[in-house]
């Protein structure tokens, strides 16, 4: 969480929530092929494998406020698992906790598709990528 993220409520904004998630996101699952520049591996090399000309998109987001998540100088808490993967597209789960009292203060899913650049068409998982996403989906973490 960062000072500029509070609103004139005083808790981390909407919008802000919405980037906590991209960062834990791209935390987990890497950046996407050609942004920036080296740096750690993530836990999953999913989204920084992709073959080139291929898209990481966001198809929806679905929010839910639990609680305002007050500003702290320490990091919010934010836990990541799959949720259901089909056969073009799969979610990602989220549950931010306040640092201090473990609190839920927002449980969301994301929605994503891997798109061709060149055609805007969505393409299918392959089975090594539904290999590396069942492996954080509910039944199979442990």
């Amino acid at each position: 969480m960062r000072w500029g993220d509070m609103d004139a409520y005083g808790h981390i904004n909407n919008v802000q929530i919405v980037r906590i998630l991209e960062e834990a996101r791209i935390a987990a699952f890497g950046p996407p092929r050609g942004a920036g520049l080296p740096g750690i591996e993530p836990p999953v090399s999913l989204f920084n494998e992709v073959p080139e000309g291929t898209l990481a998109l966001i198809v929806e987001h679905k929010i839910r406020y639990v609680r305002t998540l007050e500003y702290r100088n320490v990091p919010a808490l934010v836990q990541l698992w799959i949720g259901a993967v089909k056969g073009a597209s799969f979610d990602i789960h989220y549950l931010v906790q306040d640092p201090v009292t473990r609190e839920d203060c927002v449980r969301a899913t994301s929605h994503l598709a891997f798109v061709d650049e060149a055609t805007g068409r969505v393409l299918r998982l392959t089975p090594e990528q539904k290999e590396k996403l069942a492996r954080f989906t509910p039944v199979h973490a442990g």
